[in-house]
């Protein structure tokens, strides 16, 4: 959580486990990649997630699960990655040409949304969020 400016850590005790129930997912095919970010690691360009994962993309609704995971304040970016080659491509404009998601259904303006308009608390045991491609 940011307070004042400043991160705070994630909440002590047992680990979490996050199920992402990713909507509007295109039948182009690919993978659907998802990673996990802190306050402090989400504004970094190419930033290291706290963890991240790869699932083969399902038409209409994939399910990500990710597990072993500390309790705190977090915010979700992910993509459906139609050529799984890993990277989030872009035309010569800089417009995606993959659909692309973030935790709360944030919208981006232009460019993707502060880690305000997409943190959520993860607590110890199971968390369920939904993520709408756009």
């Amino acid at each position: 959580a940011r307070l004042w400016g400043v991160c705070v850590r994630g909440i002590a005790g047992s680990l979490a486990g996050l199920v992402e129930k990713v909507g509007e997912v295109s039948p182009s095919g690919g993978a659907v990649r998802v990673a996990l970010y802190t306050c402090a690691s989400y504004p970094v360009d190419n930033g290291d997630p706290v963890i991240d994962g790869v699932v083969s993309a399902k038409p209409g609704e994939t399910i990500v699960t990710l597990q072993g995971i500390k309790p705190g304040t977090y915010a979700v970016k992910l993509f459906q990655d139609f050529n799984r080659n890993g990277e989030f491509d872009m035309n010569w404009l800089g417009l995606p040409l993959e659909k692309f998601g973030f935790s709360n259904d944030a919208r981006p303006m232009l460019s993707e949304p502060p880690f305000d308009a997409t943190k959520f608390e993860l607590r110890p045991g199971t968390n369920t969020i939904t993520i709408h491609l756009q």
